[in-house]
């Protein structure tokens, strides 16, 4: 699978432009970013790439006076485990109780859930705010014995908390082959079982049964499109949670919601960033 890698450039240049920046890509095929102050690193699937809707959302960027540039090339095979260790990738710690890092950090905290993550292709270390929003969701309800489903997985560290705390059987879906190699070795590494890691969208779900809990952690435009097969695949009393949007984002998450059958129980933020939780 081939990638481009895109070096987006803002005046003004900042952390605010930047997450708003990678959220309107991810509308447009998108699927990982590594940012800084000097600038946004994106890559996509090159099938997926058309210039002409990229330079749309830039035209369109919601935040006024803000002038963006980009290049892009091929994405070269990198050992994306040695460039998070030298450039981006240190432990986070959430909630006080679940410390996330890779296997080359050391003096990690001893907290009652550790994991380890060596992120290649596939970002999802826990560092962004709405991986960070859904482990505290995860943190603070009782999974044990519950069917999960990971839609999105990434690097699957959301399926593997949730069977730390005793959810069963689980399940990872993502789009991106990355992803799920990716998440066979995070599943590997933190020895865990009964995780089952496949590859599609969300067509893959018709044949998957009912899950007591449904985690979607993506984008705005997908979740709108792709809730209707989340529920799908929920029965009387299950959960969903979504995030990969914004605080503003919550009214057209919940009137989608809302015609689907699903309840809204409350969200929480980080910097601006939502994540909702739904009961069918």
């Amino acid at each position: 699978m081939k990638y481009f890698e895109f070096i987006f450039k803002s005046q003004p240049s900042n952390e605010t432009v930047y997450d708003v920046l990678a959220s309107v890509l991810g509308d447009v095929g998108f699927e990982s970013f590594v940012s800084s102050d000097e600038e946004l690193k994106a890559y996509i699937q090159q099938e997926f790439c058309q210039i002409e809707a990229i330079d749309e959302v830039i035209n369109d960027f919601p935040l006024p006076d803000t002038n963006i540039t980009y290049q892009y090339a091929e994405a070269e095979d990198k050992n994306w485990n040695e460039e998070w260790e030298k450039n981006y990738f240190q432990p986070i710690i959430i909630g006080e109780r679940c410390v996330i890092h890779s296997s080359f950090h050391q003096d990690i905290p001893q907290l009652e859930y550790d994991i380890v993550i060596n992120p290649q292709m596939a970002f999802g270390t826990g560092h962004h705010e709405t991986t960070s929003l859904i482990v505290e969701e995860l943190l603070n309800d009782d999974l044990t014995g519950k069917s999960l489903l990971d839609m999105g997985c990434g690097t699957s560290i959301l399926a593997i908390l949730a069977r730390m705390r005793g959810a069963q059987p689980c399940t990872a879906i993502d789009i991106d082959e990355w992803c799920v190699r990716n998440s066979f070795e995070n599943i590997e590494l933190n020895h865990v079982d009964n995780i089952t890691v496949k590859q599609g969208d969300a067509s893959a779900l018709k044949s998957e049964g009912k899950f007591d809990i449904v985690i979607a952690n993506i984008n705005r435009n997908i979740l709108l499109n792709d809730m209707k097969y989340y529920v799908e695949c929920m029965h009387k009393g299950s959960t969903l949670y979504m995030s990969g949007f914004y605080v503003d984002d919550i009214p057209m998450i919940k009137e989608e919601a809302a015609r689907n059958g699903l309840h809204f129980e409350h969200y929480n933020e980080k910097n601006r960033w939502a994540a909702v939780k739904f009961t069918l």
